[in-house]
């Protein structure tokens, strides 16, 4: 087949480029765009004109009240901080002991330290109702006033129940207060360069303000009821001023009586008067025999050398005794020792209180309060250490007899009581006191616990009437 000439095929290609390639038609003006300009959602101009005006700054505190459905901003509001409570009591609205005080409630400073106590006059229970035994009793009066010495966690409102009775047997005053790191007595720290001459925690000061209250209640006698270890305040200042006691009473005294005690040889004084006699009596074989004296040299040596050892144990003792000592008073007196001692009042004060009653059942929203009232004091928590601190070291100091072995020196009148169920203080330890203490009675209340004076007032002062 003849080729078909150039010109028919370059006419026919023509015609189909125009048909397959149609021409683009021009977009209107207002539809076109510059091809380098970026979309408006993508530029950052556009991307920050959609974010909130807000001036430089932490928002405005009141955004959110103007604006109920706008969402705060969590990480600039400042943290809620938890307030803290303690047995009930909140720990951020502390107040001094005077705000706290009762309407019957009164001060009387003692080398600086404000006590809190309450009086309860023969006057003020005359037109009170009250037991007819009690109102029998008020007519052989002993006419001589009565000091209530409270226990440890305890305060004046342990004796509420029956001051008023005992005034009235009493034909006198009675008064309970306070001790210092309980109650509402003034709470005072004590540093390192403290200048007060007695420690306020310390047994001595206790001691100090028993006595100064007979003298301010102006008797030269007074009857001593003491309560768990109110007992050791009791019969310490008996000790310290005899002439100043006419009889104790003593209320499931916290004092342990040990099983084996010291029949009054003074220690380290057994035995040398036998061996200076065992010298003198074997100097003669010592000097005629050479062997012999050779023999008591060597013997003497060793023993010396068995002293030398045995004082260096106990000094060694000592020191470990005094530096172990010191260490559990840093720990005490850091902010680690305050956290246990909110923790064990959070946790165990109130079950304290139930555990110390016969029925538990029966201890009363009032109780709890009168037992709670001194955590609402400033600075209960350090007072307490600080008593803590003072007793550890009153228990490691050498220098004084301790009570339980002198109590057979005591002679003025004693009545020692203990609940039959006193889960706190044995009744056997409580029995061993009172026969520990020449002439001493001794009486068991029934179904009663650790607080005798609190669960069976009525029965309490009929036992002190015997």
């Amino acid at each position: 087949m003849a080729s078909q000439p150039l010109l028919f095929r370059s006419s026919h290609c023509k015609l189909i480029r125009s048909i397959q390639m149609p021409q683009k038609m021009p977009l209107p003006r207002y539809l076109q765009s510059p091809p380098s300009a970026p979309h408006p959602r993508h530029s950052a101009a556009f991307s920050r004109s959609l974010r909130p005006c807000r001036p430089n700054g932490p928002p405005p505190a009141f955004a959110s009240a103007e604006f109920p459905g706008s969402v705060p901003d969590i990480a600039q509001m400042p943290p809620r901080r938890r307030r803290r409570s303690v047995a009930g009591i909140d720990q951020d609205d502390l107040l001094d002991p005077d705000a706290l005080a009762d309407p019957d409630s009164s001060f009387y400073e003692i080398n600086g330290i404000r006590v809190h106590h309450k009086i309860c006059t023969h006057e003020d229970s005359s037109d009170q109702p009250l037991d007819p035994t009690i109102r029998n009793a008020g007519q052989n009066q002993i006419g001589l006033p009565i000091l209530l010495l409270h226990g440890f966690g305890s305060s004046v409102f342990s004796w509420t129940h029956v001051m008023r009775p005992l005034a009235c047997i009493a034909g006198a005053k009675v008064l309970a207060f306070d001790r210092p790191a309980f109650g509402l007595t003034s709470r005072t720290i004590r540093s390192g360069d403290d200048t007060k001459p007695i420690n306020p925690y310390s047994m001595a000061f206790s001691i100090m303000a028993t006595l100064a209250f007979i003298d301010q209640l102006g008797a030269k006698k007074a009857v001593l009821v003491g309560h768990s270890a109110g007992c050791l305040v009791a019969v310490e200042a008996y000790f310290e001023a005899p002439e100043r006691v006419a009889a104790l009473v003593l209320v499931a005294p916290a004092i342990f009586v040990p099983v084996f005690r010291r029949k009054g040889v003074k220690e380290h004084g057994v035995g040398e008067q036998e061996w200076q006699n065992k010298k003198d009596s074997n100097g003669s074989d010592l000097l005629a025999n050479p062997l012999n004296r050779i023999r008591g040299k060597f013997l003497e040596l060793c023993l010396s050398i068995a002293a030398f050892l045995m004082n260096m144990i106990r000094a060694i003792g000592g020191i470990v005794q005094s530096l172990y000592c010191k260490a559990v008073v840093a720990a005490l007196r850091s902010s680690v020792g305050v956290m246990l001692v909110r923790l064990i009042m959070d946790k165990f004060g109130i079950l304290a209180v139930r555990n110390a009653w016969y029925d538990p059942s029966k201890v009363t929203d009032h109780v709890i309060q009168g037992y709670t009232k001194p955590l609402r004091s400033r600075g209960w928590e350090l007072a307490l250490l600080e008593y803590t601190i003072s007793m550890i070291m009153d228990s490691t100091s050498t220098s004084k007899v301790p009570v339980s072995e002198r109590l057979s020196e005591i002679s003025c009148p004693v009545l020692v009581v203990s609940g039959d169920t006193d889960r706190l203080v044995p009744r056997w330890n409580t029995e061993r006191v009172a026969r520990a203490i020449p002439g001493a009675g001794f009486e068991v209340m029934k179904n009663s616990g650790h607080l005798p004076q609190e669960e069976r007032p009525e029965e309490f002062y009929i036992r002190i009437l015997k």
